[in-house]
């Protein structure tokens, strides 16, 4: 009987510690990147540091990264695995792609752009034929401009009670980037909620060489959400490379994106809200 009885203990306690070994094993969420890298050096050099960074951030805070060059994975079957989808600096431009990526987002998926993942411009390689995305989603238009060349900026948290910000200083220094001007003023439209600006004390931010390339006043949202999706949009994305030598073709990395603690953790921030939150009004 005494056998009997420990033999029951036993496999007992052989299946409990299986099934807390799963349940340590199962991530919360699971996210999807899509990219491409192929154009601008430092675009391709963002997306090389993002798939070494994201692996590291999912086994820590217990969510699943994959990622994946081929746009034709963006279709319903396959996002039906992912609760987040990233794009790393670039969208889809299949009609049947940009649907299906609709569909994720106007059924609760989440998503989180960097940089270049918002660009538009008419008649430009990247034309802005995608009005859900641009205006509805996005809400930004069309690309307006740039500073050049890239540099850090000082950030001021603008909606300090978004999960994205919490825990955020009033402001902090970013890593370098460029940055986007954008066709719409986002403080027009009741549905965008402006997270991170420039701070002024930022100005003149650039070196150019052209003037235009240097911005010496204006207000700059640099990442924002949409009230109606669970969407982030984050500027940053562009790493400074090494321009004057590029014809030697060395490509030298000068900045890291992710080398930042408090501009990771508003990342991070954004992952978890977007993986296990709902959407905020």
């Amino acid at each position: 009987m005494y056998k009997a009885k420990k033999s029951i203990l036993t496999i007992l306690a052989v299946f409990f510690s299986i099934s807390i070994v799963i349940a340590q094993g199962k991530p919360k969420f699971n996210v999807i990147a899509f990219y491409t890298a192929k154009n601008d050096q430092a675009h391709i050099s963002f997306v090389h540091e993002a798939n070494k960074w994201f692996p590291k951030v999912a086994e820590k805070y217990h969510f699943s990264y994959d990622s994946t060059a081929d746009w034709s994975n963006l279709n319903t079957e396959f996002l039906a695995k992912y609760q987040v989808v990233l794009f790393l600096d670039s969208r889809p431009e299949a009609p049947e792609q940009r649907k299906a990526f609709e569909k994720h987002m106007e059924t609760g998926g989440g998503w989180m752009g960097f940089h270049f993942s918002a660009f538009a411009l008419s008649k430009s390689a990247f034309d802005q034929n995608w009005n859900w995305y641009h205006q509805t989603f996005l809400g930004s238009g069309e690309y307006g401009s740039n500073t050049w060349r890239p540099t850090s900026a000082i950030l001021k948290v603008e909606d300090k009670k978004h999960p994205v910000t919490k825990n955020l200083p009033n402001t902090f220094k970013a890593q370098p980037n460029e940055w986007y001007r954008w066709q719409n003023d986002f403080r027009k439209n009741p549905d965008i909620r402006i997270l991170l600006s420039i701070d002024s004390s930022s100005f003149p931010l650039g070196t150019g060489p052209k003037a235009h390339e240097i911005w010496h006043n204006g207000y700059y949202p640099v990442v924002w959400s949409n009230k109606n999706f669970k969407m982030v949009y984050v500027n940053m994305g562009h790493n400074d490379i090494d321009y004057e030598h590029k014809y030697d073709k060395t490509n030298k990395r000068l900045s890291y994106t992710f080398g930042n603690e408090i501009q990771n953790k508003m990342i991070i921030n954004s992952l978890l809200w977007l993986g296990t939150g709902k959407k905020t009004k």
